[in-house]
């Protein structure tokens, strides 16, 4: 850098308002009371340092309007609405189930006023705050009694650390599961006090293999539905009541660890078959854990229903106050079972359920709608096309299990990376998540339950594009 350039700088440099001088303007006034002064000082300082970084003045404006944008975006919240169109129903990266309108007010009516949550009514004295689901669980799934806590993982920890702590849990190889995050079934069996005791093969258990590794040391055997796979071939697995009843036999508890939580025959909506609740208890469970934010579309819980001499015992180790749900989903919980009273409304009022029950012929005519708007948003970008597709049902369930689906492809122009077009949607102020595949970026309708504001949001691109 010349002599000469030097100079310049400085002089710019030197024109740099002081951040005093900064505050005290009326565009900073509006910015504090807004965002509070601690917030703007620091936004202010930081643009000005950026600035003499690069060795560039600048106006008091300027300052402002540079730590404007520093403190909106600071403050935009991080857990963000999406639209989910990646074809994935109940997205685990995306929240997994929707809830129902009844379960949201109830958890915001739940959050704006102290409530019943351990407190007894009728005694005026302290109570539980299983009582508040219990009922709706046994009633749902025909068992004695039933606990709740904050996921399916929590609630096989609690199970195994009290029936099986410092003794053998026997599983099949078939069914060493891996859930998501890496978290593995021997990991979590370590953790909670129990040994993994393999028996069988990847592919086929037989009875015989469990029955002889029962001995002294057993605490229980756990039976885990592979929800997140499947093994297909030359295969063989034990159903759960021959399982049961050598478990009576021999003295000794079965958990069922079903995962997604199906509370309804879904073959009756005309979807996959996913085992029940109510069949594994049926069947002679000792304890049956499932989630309540997968197929059974609630919040996010661990479900556990069975016999009452059991969770009993769960009820009074100190991990389930560890492991306890807050009165916000518990809220919301009772509001979604209680969906589960009227079978015949449910695909209607669960939102879960309703969109896995969508017609592929009205998602195909709502991306036909949408193909000319898209069409102009990404003119010289990405030609689109109208296309059939599959949905998954979900990651954690069903996952092998597709239903057919529609909507729009997107193939990039020349020149342009198909991930351009997915950043360009994920920039949105209502992000669009799509999914990549085959070169092209796919957006699949089926969960799209509100076109109007996906077509503002992409009117707005429309406008960038001019």
């Amino acid at each position: 850098m010349s002599q000469s350039e030097k100079e310049s700088q400085k002089e710019r440099l030197r024109g740099l308002p002081a951040v005093d001088r900064v505050l005290r303007s009326e565009g900073a006034e509006a910015l504090t009371r807004r965002y509070g002064r601690p917030l703007v000082l620091e936004a202010v300082r930081e643009a000005l340092s950026e600035r003499r970084s690069r060795g560039t003045g600048a106006s008091i404006e300027a300052i402002l309007a540079e730590a404007g944008t520093r403190l909106e975006a600071s403050m935009r919240p991080s857990l963000r609405p999406v639209f989910n169109l990646t074809g994935t129903v109940l997205h685990t990266n995306l929240g997994r189930a929707p809830l129902a309108e009844v379960a949201v007010e109830a958890a915001a009516a739940a959050m704006r006023a102290p409530s019943t949550l351990e407190y007894d009514l009728d005694g005026g004295r302290r109570g539980e705050r299983d009582a508040h689901l219990a009922g709706w669980l046994k009633r749902l799934s025909g068992a004695e009694a039933a606990l709740a806590v904050n996921n399916n993982a929590g609630a096989l920890v609690l199970a195994l650390n009290t029936l099986a702590l410092g003794r053998e849990t026997i599983v099949s190889r078939g069914e060493l599961i891996e859930i998501g995050g890496s978290f593995r079934l021997p990991e979590i069996m370590a953790r909670s006090g129990t040994r993994l005791r393999e028996v069988g093969t990847t592919n086929r258990t037989h009875l015989a293999d469990y029955a002889e590794a029962i001995g002294p040391e057993t605490g229980l055997i756990l039976k885990a539905h592979t929800s997140n796979y499947a093994i297909e071939g030359f295969t063989a697995a034990v159903a759960a009541k021959r399982l049961c009843a050598l478990c009576r036999e021999r003295g000794i508890p079965l958990i069922e660890d079903l995962g997604s939580g199906a509370l309804v025959d879904l073959e009756a909506f005309g979807l996959p078959h996913e085992p029940t609740v109510a069949a594994a208890v049926a069947a002679g469970a000792d304890l049956v854990t499932f989630s309540g934010d997968k197929l059974l579309g609630g919040p996010q819980a661990g479900l556990l229903v069975g016999r009452a001499d059991l969770l009993a015992r769960l009820a009074q180790n100190p991990l389930r106050r560890a492991l306890r749900l807050d009165k916000i989903r518990i809220a919301a919980l009772e509001a979604t079972l209680k969906l589960y009273a009227d079978p015949q409304s449910l695909a209607q009022k669960l939102p879960a359920l309703r969109l896995l029950c969508r017609p592929s012929e009205e998602i195909r005519q709502e991306a036909k709608a949408l193909l000319p708007l898209v069409a102009e948003a990404f003119a010289g970008k990405a030609t689109p096309a109208l296309i059939a597709c599959k949905s998954q049902i979900g990651s954690g369930a069903l996952p092998v299990s597709f239903l057919p689906s529609a909507g729009l492809a997107l193939k990039p122009a020349r020149g342009i990376a198909v991930e351009v077009l997915a950043r360009d949607l994920r920039a949105l102020p209502i992000p669009v998540i799509g999914r990549i595949e085959r070169g092209r970026l796919v957006l699949d309708l089926r969960c799209l339950e509100d076109p109007a504001a996906l077509r503002e949001i992409l009117a707005g691109l429309c406008g960038k594009a001019r």
